[in-house]
């Protein structure tokens, strides 16, 4: 089916709008009248605009409190129309949305309505134009879809039918399935929007709210199931309010919208996308850095150890058992300090999961390498980070590893031995004999930022793209605003990535990305990256005579965690220990320690943490 998008939905001028609705690949536009009010260009040139992007006009609107109406106001109104709908032929467009009225002089009068709309289409007739009266969630007499439709059927009209938008469907609870008993030919117009379940006013829910399908907590697909069965063949198009994205910059944005309304049309059969490639593990992080040596120092703490460098490019590999880092020093280095630039996903697939990811219009990144190098397939998230889709000792499929040549190890690199888990009731306060008893094992999850207006793009990115599964997203009350996150993980968890946005947008730049590793003993690994002069993030006092509040642990264990600065939380299957290195660069180490079924990220403890990390330095 063909795709709109309502130029309301995305930020800029209406030539910004239109450019970057035709980049994202929409076929067509539902002009609003604000953005044509404002615009210097004439009807004609915003007709001719369009035509040179390949866009059609699908929908002039809003057009709002004609029917229903004193006749001397709906004389009124109708010389209003007319000369909209002048309008309209000017920009060759064929279809105007009505709202249902809002005005206080409207009447509960459902023959009246609909013989004014009547009236109104055979002006509208005239001009070459339909009309879809739509009913507006706050509608004054008529907020319902099946209202509207009788109205519409009433009338008898061949140039008036009904608009549907989810939104106002949605939103008030309504059942979507009588939509079915409207014949498809009668639905003039579909306009589809998401919104997170909010208790709040629909009006203003709807007006700052909304999202793209996929977003938020409505059953989009659900509706367009009932829309399809009508027999509905028009456009599918998306109107969305939403102050986040009216700020944000239009070429992402409009990507944003376009990649949810194909995983819209998947879900309900009408588009065939190559299929998700799970990723099964997390293959590496990568750090670039223009000085290696302060995040060196702290790799050697946690245990790792640097095994090879990359044959051509100045990357090194730290590893210890299924934990993978690598550290670039090339120009790509921001100058601010080290971030976390790449992630490695373990792909059964490679070459599929790069054409999944393609399909959604994740962008390709070209890749420069030596023709020995590994082949390896990448793209770029929402925030810029790499994603590459690789392999590690896979029989049948290249290894990325081969790229790397061993180097003298600065280190232990033997494999980790399986210890037994922290007893809640006072072994971990003496944990920690031998180095093996604390080994980093692998890369239990990675944090990643996202740029304030990212979001619920991110979140949406990662489970469609890479078939991750979304949770409830979570909010964390820091000392200068609100932080949100939301992780995404493989059904076994052996890929958990949170996903994060701080207060405000001034927090793109500064916030810190981190990378959790997971060890068996916390405390012998917490001890032992004291020892080599690893440097944990201080936690205050208070916390812990909070903890003691809270759960019932032995004393020497509660001690051992405020001398170690060890966070600790527990559910209904299991036990979460965790603590974090200082912050280098914009990242930083977690070491965590997962007991019993616990799959959280000991959320509860984060308002601790991100103070502890306000009132510290990061080094570079």
């Amino acid at each position: 089916m063909r795709t709109s998008i309502a130029t309301v939905s995305l930020s800029g001028s209406l030539t910004e709008k239109l450019t970057a609705a035709a980049r994202a690949g929409f076929d067509g536009v539902e002009i609003f009248e604000n953005d044509l009010l404002a615009s210097p260009l004439t009807p004609e040139e915003i007709r001719a605009r369009c035509a040179d992007l390949g866009l059609t006009i699908d929908l002039y609107q809003p057009m709002r409190d004609i029917e229903a109406v004193p006749e001397d106001e709906f004389a009124r109104n109708l010389r209003r129309a007319r000369h909209k709908f002048e309008l309209m032929r000017r920009l060759g467009t064929g279809t105007v949305l009505v709202c249902s009225s809002v005005s206080p002089l409207a009447l509960d009068d459902d023959a009246l309505a609909a013989a004014q709309l009547s009236q109104l289409a055979d002006l509208a007739q005239g001009f070459g134009v339909r009309v879809a009266y739509e009913a507006l969630a706050w509608g004054r007499h008529v907020s319902t879809y099946d209202h509207a439709w009788s109205i519409v059927e009433s009338a008898g009209h061949p140039a008036l039918g009904t608009c549907l938008d989810s939104f106002h469907i949605l939103s008030r609870g309504s059942d979507p399935k009588g939509i079915e008993d409207i014949p498809g030919e009668k639905i003039f117009f579909l306009q589809l929007a998401d919104a997170p379940l909010l208790a709040m006013d629909v009006l203003q829910w709807s007006r700052h709210y909304r999202c793209f399908p996929g977003q938020g907590g409505f059953d989009v697909a659900g509706l367009l199931r009932h829309v399809v069965r009508a027999g509905y063949d028009g456009p599918l198009s998306l109107e969305v309010f939403n102050d986040v994205f009216r700020q944000a910059e239009a070429g992402p944005t409009a990507v944003d919208a376009r990649r949810s309304l194909l995983v819209l049309q998947e879900s309900v059969g009408l588009a065939r996308l190559p299929d998700p490639v799970v990723p099964a593990g997390i293959a590496f992080a990568e750090l670039v850095t223009p000085d290696a040596e302060p995040v060196a120092a702290v790799l050697r703490a946690l245990g790792l150890s640097r095994t090879a460098r990359h044959r051509s490019k100045p990357v090194d590999l730290w590893e210890r058992g299924e934990a993978r880092i690598l550290v670039n020093t090339g120009p790509t280095a921001r100058r601010d300090g080290t971030s976390l630039a790449a992630i490695g996903l373990e792909s059964p697939n490679p070459t599929a999961a790069a054409r999944r990811a393609e399909s959604l219009l994740a962008p390709v990144l070209p890749r420069r390498r030596a023709p020995q190098d590994v082949p390896l397939e990448a793209v770029a998230a929402p925030d810029g980070t790499e994603l590459f889709f690789c392999t590690t000792n896979h029989p049948q499929l290249p290894n990325w590893q081969t790229d790397f040549e061993p180097v003298e190890a600065a280190g232990p690199t033997e494999p980790v031995a399986p210890v037994a888990p922290v007893e809640a009731t006072g072994s971990a306060g003496s944990a920690g004999t031998g180095e093996a008893a604390g080994g980093v094992t692998c890369i239990d999850h990675l944090a990643l930022t996202q740029p304030w207006h990212q979001f619920d793009e991110a979140a949406l990115f990662h489970r469609s793209v890479l078939g991750l599964y979304a949770q409830e997203s979570v909010d964390v009350a820091d000392p200068y605003g609100l932080f949100r996150s939301r992780a995404v993980t493989n059904s076994r968890g052996s890929v958990r990535i949170a996903l994060a946005v701080g207060p405000g947008p001034t927090d793109d730049g500064t916030r810190a990305q981190h990378i959790a590793l997971a060890t068996g003993d916390i405390v012998a690994a917490a001890r032992r990256f004291r020892e080599v002069g690893g440097r944990l993030l201080p936690i205050p006092a208070n916390y812990y005579d909070d903890l003691a509040a809270r759960f019932e642990l032995d004393e020497g264990e509660l001690a051992t965690y405020r001398e170690l600065g060890i966070l600790y939380d527990r559910d209904a299957q299991g036990e979460f220990r965790h603590c974090y290195t200082r912050t280098v660069g914009r990242v930083f180490f977690e070491l965590v320690q997962r007991d019993g079924g616990y799959q959280g990220y000991g959320a509860q403890n984060a308002p601790v943490r991100l103070a502890a990390q306000h009132a510290q330095r990061p080094l570079r």
